[in-house]
């Protein structure tokens, strides 16, 4: 993909952070219309008949298969939509784990499967937003589901790239948003990575990381693991 202007394009939680600075800046590059898609759509606030507010509650497999029945033209999917409990590996109620799981894998799964077809058909794009945690066992429970993603993608570019699909994965550390309100760390904001992360896709890129800190973590995941998190630890106070 060389350029996102006149594609249609689905975001999925698109009704905060990182997902409604990606309907804002695709907006700004041209695409032809944006289906911002949340549980609760009425939160999706613009004047710009450009946006679709879209229902979709991605761990719902009917929800996910009624909101590709309406969007039939979508070329560029943005697997947004993501939750953390960070929750203790070891906790014996593995509700928290299974909640995280279903959002940030499967959810991500379900929608790109469902509109697979279309993508390959437009020679679209999937873009996957993952987590330096996907590398490093620093994240408990919500490391588990984004590293489970991170060779999701993975597998996702094998069976897609061959067949047109440009397919993405995107790693970043400490956004400004709800989702890091309690950690006390440096944060990048929502337009620095959303700017990052659509320049790459431009550029044919298919793997974004999108803040210094993620680019060292991934450059040093030859060293042993102690090292590894030894560099990270600065970064985490207050989580």
């Amino acid at each position: 993909m060389t350029q996102l202007a006149e594609h249609t394009a689905l975001v999925t939680g698109a009704n905060r952070g990182i997902g409604r600075e990606f309907v804002r800046q695709l907006l700004d590059r041209g695409v032809a219309k944006v289906y911002a898609a949340a549980r609760d759509p009425r939160a999706i606030a613009t004047d710009d008949p450009r946006v679709v507010p879209l229902r979709l509650d991605v761990t719902d497999p009917v929800s996910v298969a009624q909101a590709a029945e309406i969007a039939q033209d979508v070329s560029v999917v943005v697997n947004n939509a993501g939750i953390a409990r960070v929750a203790s590996v070891l906790e014996p109620d593995t509700s928290d784990l299974r909640s995280e799981l279903e959002t940030n894998l499967f959810g991500p799964l379900a929608v790109t499967s469902a509109f697979a077809g279309r993508l390959v058909e437009r020679s679209g794009a999937v873009i996957n937003i993952a987590s330096v945690v996907s590398w490093i066992a620093l994240g408990r429970s919500y490391g588990v589901s984004k590293a489970a993603l991170w060779s999701a993608t993975d597998s996702m570019r094998l069976e897609l790239a061959p067949r047109g699909v440009q397919v993405v994965g995107v790693y970043v550390a400490y956004v400004d948003t709800d989702l890091s309100a309690r950690v006390d760390a440096p944060k990048t904001s929502p337009a620095d990575v959303v700017r990052h992360v659509l320049d790459g896709v431009e550029k044919g890129d298919v793997e974004i990381l999108a803040d210094d800190l993620t680019r060292a973590v991934r450059a040093n995941l030859h060293q042993p693991i102690d090292a590894q998190i030894a560099q990270f630890l600065p970064y985490r106070s207050g989580q």
